[in-house]
């Protein structure tokens, strides 16, 4: 009996819910399976249309699920999504910081203001978050989770200024654990390739797939469970998980990993640009 209890999956404890890039993949994925749950859920993206479309697709909602559009590049509109969620929602439990959009292309050109929106929305949009969840709770209970990518550990053609911002994540939650009074309060999520829109969204053309890949669903589940373990970091692949130990120890393995994906991703390239 006291193996029971001790493998009782723990009780979900946050109520009230912020979800950027709602309106498709994970985020989607997760707003579907928090549908079912007696949540309050402000869900936000920056296509309100397809944001609207979703909600009122969700069949047997017990959630009360409220849709906000706003473009997060922009540090007023992150105020503005603050005081809305405390409006409607009252207090703020959980922070899902999952907006974030990817560039793919062969770096030929400094654009600045490409860099700054990419910045802006993948990397200063949710380290904000963080703080103003620190600020507007306390030493009240809550928790912030952001998307970041197996690309804040590996490297591929293309990615070079997207696994760059995923990387800047991981090192900030890195950090600004060591200021929270409880480190779990900040929770980074590394999925690997993701089915969905993202990688012809990420370029002119279709991009190839990394290997492996999985589905959103399958990643948002990930999420769900590792909230309610308490983690710190998510994997929701453990193929990646176990490569990510065994590196570590053998170095080379990353370069026989990745290369299959480099020499891919490296001829996608070259053929796009003739």
């Amino acid at each position: 009996m006291w193996y029971l209890r001790l493998k009782r999956k723990p009780p979900f404890a946050y109520k009230t819910i912020v979800l950027t890039g709602a309106a498709s993949g994970i985020g989607r994925a997760l707003l579907t399976q928090w549908s079912s749950r007696p949540l309050r859920i402000l869900a936000v993206d920056v296509d309100g249309e397809r944001l609207a479309a979703v909600a009122q697709s969700l069949s047997g909602v017990q959630a009360d699920i409220t849709t906000l559009a706003i473009d997060l590049s922009q540090p007023d509109n992150l105020e503005h999504l603050f005081d809305e969620a405390v409006k409607r929602l009252g207090s703020l439990d959980l922070f899902i910081a999952n907006a974030g959009f990817a560039y793919y292309e062969q770096l030929e050109a400094v654009d600045w203001d490409r860099l700054d929106r990419i910045y802006r929305v993948n990397v200063f949009s949710p380290m904000a978050a963080a703080v103003k969840m620190k600020q507007l709770n306390g030493v009240r209970p809550y928790k912030v989770v952001i998307t970041a990518s197996a690309m804040a550990y590996l490297a591929l053609p293309g990615y070079a200024v997207y696994a760059a911002t995923k990387a800047a994540l991981h090192r900030f939650a890195q950090g600004y654990r060591l200021e929270l009074d409880d480190p779990h309060r900040l929770v980074l999520v590394y999925p690997i390739a993701t089915r969905t829109n993202f990688f012809s969204a990420a370029a002119r053309r279709t991009a190839p797939v990394a290997w492996p890949s999985q589905t959103a669903e399958k990643v948002a589940q990930a999420i769900i469970s590792g909230i309610e373990q308490n983690r710190q970091a998510i994997y929701p692949s453990r193929l990646f998980a176990t490569y990510l130990v065994l590196e570590r120890f053998f170095p080379a393995l990353g370069y026989v990993v990745q290369w299959p994906d480099r020499w891919k991703f490296k001829r996608w390239l070259r053929d796009g640009s003739r």
